[in-house]
């Protein structure tokens, strides 16, 4: 199953990099709170690949020079005795928008993560094919993002990881939406509370380590807590997605640098 996916995904990178352009959509897929909030071209392909952002923008440096970026392969360095994650996200969407880097579904005002003694306000959650982040060196097809915001502007994150399996009933709410999606142009869109938590697994687990955004700038000191459980998603919704951008959104993998990763 694994094979065939990456097979799939090469050869779709090879159709993407012989009829794409070389500069990416202007955008910045982390973005925490604005729908319009943009950098300097980026991508996944070309001379705007991951490997080149740091040259991009001096603003886009710690790409390049930071010692704690993200995505990692999670492999666990000690027993945390973690606390169940403080997660009331009850308010519902209000927009979506294709930036050019992900599909991402930005949440009204008063959901709350409550970490390390701090609200953190639920923004946006977006998605990534593959996933960006490894557990102990297994890469999942689908990988969600939820970033949570602060007042003095510090950035915690919960991802949730997919498996194959059967089809996804919120995602498909989501994918719905997919065909009618014009690039940078944020579009309505109400998904509940319930379905919201439905893209949270049951089972609480997680992994917990320090990272960073990944993608440009990749600012640091960003709090990553990613859930042990996967969810379910279909062959079909990971095509659909994919067939969305013609090339795999996600950042390779980053050194470690002996940072702990809880557990």
């Amino acid at each position: 199953m694994k094979k065939s996916f990456i097979k799939g995904i090469a050869l779709s990178v090879v159709v993407a990099v012989s009829s794409l352009q070389a500069e990416a959509p202007k955008s910045a897929e982390h973005n925490a709170s604005g729908e319009k909030s943009h950098h300097k071209h980026f991508g996944y392909i070309g001379n705007v690949a991951p490997a080149h952002w740091g040259e991009l923008n001096p603003k886009f440096k710690m790409c390049s020079e930071g010692k704690q970026q993200s995505p990692i392969n999670i492999i666990p360095t000690k027993k945390g005795n973690l606390s169940p994650l403080d997660i009331s996200y009850k308010t519902a969407s209000k927009s979506i928008i294709n930036n050019g880097h992900s599909i991402q579904v930005n949440i009204e005002d008063g959901s709350v993560l409550k970490l390390d003694g701090k609200d953190f306000k639920l923004k946006q959650f977006h998605f990534h094919v593959p996933s960006e982040n490894n557990i102990n060196g297994n890469k999942f097809p689908l990988e969600a993002h939820f970033v949570n915001v602060a007042d003095d502007g510090q950035i915690a994150v919960i991802g949730v990881m997919f498996k194959y399996g059967k089809e996804n009933p919120t995602l498909a709410k989501i994918w719905n939406e997919l065909p009618s999606l014009k690039e940078g142009e944020a579009k309505e869109f109400k998904l509940g509370s319930e379905d919201i938590n439905k893209l949270l697994p049951k089972e609480r687990e997680y992994y917990k380590f320090m990272g960073s955004l990944t993608t440009p700038p990749c600012s640091q000191n960003v709090k990553w807590q990613i859930f042990k459980t996967p969810l379910e998603v279909s062959k079909e919704q990971i095509n659909k997605f994919f067939s969305q951008f013609s090339f795999p959104n996600n950042r390779p993998i980053q050194p470690t640098n002996d940072r702990d990763i809880l557990e």
